[in-house]
């Protein structure tokens, strides 16, 4: 398939909600498999598709991601379709949480330690999960993604105020 490009802040369509998916098609299938594609090659371990300019609610994540045994020769991804958080509990803190689209930052994010999920799968399945730890993180930044928010939207204002001046002198220095 094809290596998307990843979108970074400050793109305006990041801040923007997407819409939900009505029909999955083979245009959304073939966007699911160049984003696990894109994902893997950039590396990440999530990814949103308004990250690769497509303002839908799709999101894939690396299937092996939660295994502290994952070999890394396995690249298997899982989509999730029409994400929603459902429940939350617990806090647990994502030390150095970083993503594709805030380059050369990372923060420490407070998020559930532990969250429900309702989605539809590649096949239009409805498919319901929990995740904890590292998988429960993935989700809530991946569907934050979807709602237009950026996780520098999750930490202190001074530290986002310190990356977004990095950003615009680095914009400015091009």
């Amino acid at each position: 398939m094809a290596i998307r490009k990843i979108l970074t802040y400050p793109e305006k369509s990041l801040l923007q909600p997407s819409i939900k998916v009505d029909t999955i098609d083979e245009d959304i299938k073939k966007l699911i498999i160049d984003m696990g594609e894109t994902m893997f090659d950039a590396p990440g371990v999530g990814l949103a598709s308004p990250q690769v300019g497509v303002n839908k609610r799709v999101i894939v994540y690396d299937s092996n991601a939660a295994n502290p045994d994952k070999d890394d020769s396995i690249q298997e991804f899982t989509a999730l379709i029409n994400p929603e958080i459902i429940d939350s509990s617990g806090s647990i803190i994502s030390e150095k949480e970083g993503c594709l689209s805030v380059v050369d930052y990372t923060s420490d994010v407070k998020r559930y330690e532990n969250v429900t999920i309702k989605a539809l799968d590649i096949e239009g399945k409805h498919i319901e999960f929990e995740a904890q730890g590292i998988l429960a993180i993935i989700m809530q930044h991946e569907i934050d993604h979807l709602d237009g928010i950026l996780f520098i939207e999750r930490i202190s204002v001074l530290k986002r105020t310190m990356y977004k001046k990095k950003i615009a002198k680095m914009q400015d220095n091009h």
